[in-house]
C-alpha cells in the first residue's frame, strides 16, 4: 500500500511535494518551506498555507517527515525529512532523470532523421 514503508519506487510525485520534500533536505518551518519552494522552483510553486499544511500532515502520516519537537515560547512548528522521505525524494530524482534522458534521447534521434 502507497502509505506503508517505500515498497514502491514508482510513486510519480507532484511538483509541489518534490520541493516541500527538497526544502526539507535541512529542518524548515512552515514559512521557511514556503520560501524555500518558490525560491527552488524559480517561482512555479507558490504554496498557500492550507495546501502546504495539508501536504505536510499527508507526508508526515507516510512518514517521510516528522515534527520536531517545538522549543518552549515558540510557536513554530518545525519539519524534517526522515529516511523514508530522502528515499522517496532520491526515487523521484533517478526517476526524473531518466525522463529527461528518455526526452533527449528521442529527440535526437528524430533530428538525425
Amino acid at each position: 500500500m502507497e502509505g506503508d514503508k517505500v515498497m514502491n519506487d514508482n510513486i510519480a510525485l507532484t511538483e509541489a511535494t518534490y520541493y516541500i520534500l527538497l526544502s526539507l533536505y535541512t529542518p524548515q518551518h512552515g514559512y521557511g518551506i514556503m520560501q524555500r519552494t518558490e525560491t527552488l522552483s524559480g517561482g512555479r510553486v507558490k504554496l498557500a498555507a492550507g495546501t502546504l499544511y495539508g501536504a505536510l500532515s499527508n507526508m508526515s502520516e507516510k512518514g517521510w517527515i516528522i515534527q520536531l519537537p517545538i522549543e518552549d515560547g515558540s510557536r513554530k512548528k518545525e519539519y524534517k525529512l526522515t529516511e523514508e522521505g530522502r528515499i522517496v525524494l532520491n526515487n523521484e530524482l533517478t526517476r526524473l532523470k531518466q525522463m529527461i534522458s528518455n526526452g533527449e534521447s528521442v529527440m535526437k534521434e528524430e533530428q538525425n532523421v
